[in-house]
């Protein structure tokens, strides 16, 4: 029979390190409960303003509760995080980060707007409604390599993914390096855009149940990759989308035209300040690629559902 085994707030770790102890050791199919702080590391609070971001730790950005060591659990081996629930709190935030996000130069002062969650959506402002799908932005499992690694990026053992479809009910791969997998996960969101383009989605803490199991002889999983079942899949707009696409001659400066086009589209049409367009496109927006061959150029679609915009 599976044990659920509980892993408190003050369980955690700031790198991914495979010299860092397990606070728990499990068999494979076990089911594992999460108390996870937001991203802040509660350095952010419901009554916070932007002097909070302008005075940032940024060492303690990120933490991540865990390791948790899985019995069998072998380099070269998969192991399997089924998400079970994730219960976010009644509040979460969505901050510009100095030096932070895709157009970090071009929004240089410290933002942050406070949210209220509840139900299923949180109001942006008024006439705007975000619909909520929380999950969890750091999942992952120690490296091979010796040493201390920084939470705040992606490797091929997962991290920082940032992945908004890691929600109820599915399922994400991870290759093994290390032996006893020492998985870790935190950063709670609400809600988020495809792409995060602004640093940060609605930073909420949540409460997560996953259940982890080794999978044996599946070489093809040499990254993170993902299980979507059909109920799990992004939803779909009721009153349909506003594409803006950016083409450039890198992928990176047409992901950046993109976003400045809906960024104005959101102040010319919506009356949205520049700063509140950015973060809008962070937790709402989802950016895809149009085409990657037909040079010199690249073009990236950017997504805008309308049916966030209650008439």
């Amino acid at each position: 029979m599976a044990k659920n085994i509980h892993i408190h707030a003050h369980q955690c770790h700031l790198t991914w390190d495979n010299s860092i102890p397990p606070v728990a050791r499990i068999q494979s199919g076990d089911i594992v409960s999460f108390d996870c702080v937001d991203a802040s590391n509660s350095q952010i609070n419901k009554e916070s303003t932007s002097d909070a971001i302008k005075n940032f730790n940024f060492s303690l950005l990120d933490q991540v509760k865990g390791p948790i060591y899985v019995e069998d659990a072998q380099p070269g081996d998969v192991l399997e995080v089924e998400f079970l629930k994730i219960k976010t709190a009644d509040w979460g935030w969505t901050g510009l980060i100095p030096g932070f996000g895709l157009l970090h130069e071009e929004f240089p002062n410290p933002v942050l707007k406070i949210w209220k969650l509840e139900g299923e959506s949180a109001w942006f402002k008024e006439g705007i409604h975000i619909p909520l799908r929380p999950f969890c932005g750091e999942c992952g499992v120690a490296r091979g390599q010796k040493g201390a690694f920084s939470t705040i990026p992606p490797y091929r053992t997962g991290g920082n993914i940032d992945t908004k479809y890691n929600v109820e009910g599915t399922k994400l791969l991870l290759p093994i390096e290390c032996e006893g997998g020492l998985f870790s996960l935190g950063d709670g969101h609400a809600a988020q855009g495809d792409g995060e383009v602004a640093g940060t989605a609605i930073e909420t803490p949540v409460s997560v149940q996953v259940r982890l199991s080794v999978l044996k002889n599946m070489p093809h999983v040499n990254s993170p990759q993902i299980c979507i079942p059909s109920q799990a899949n992004a939803r779909v707009s009721s009153r349909g989308y506003y594409t803006i696409l950016g083409i450039a001659d890198t992928l990176l400066d047409a992901t950046k035209n993109a976003v400045r086009d809906m960024i104005r589209y959101l102040g010319d049409i919506k009356g949205l300040t520049r700063e509140e367009a950015y973060m809008l496109c962070s937790v709402a927006v989802d950016l895809r690629i149009t085409q990657v061959v037909d040079m010199p150029n690249y073009c990236v679609r950017a997504f805008l559902p309308l049916d966030i915009f209650v008439e």
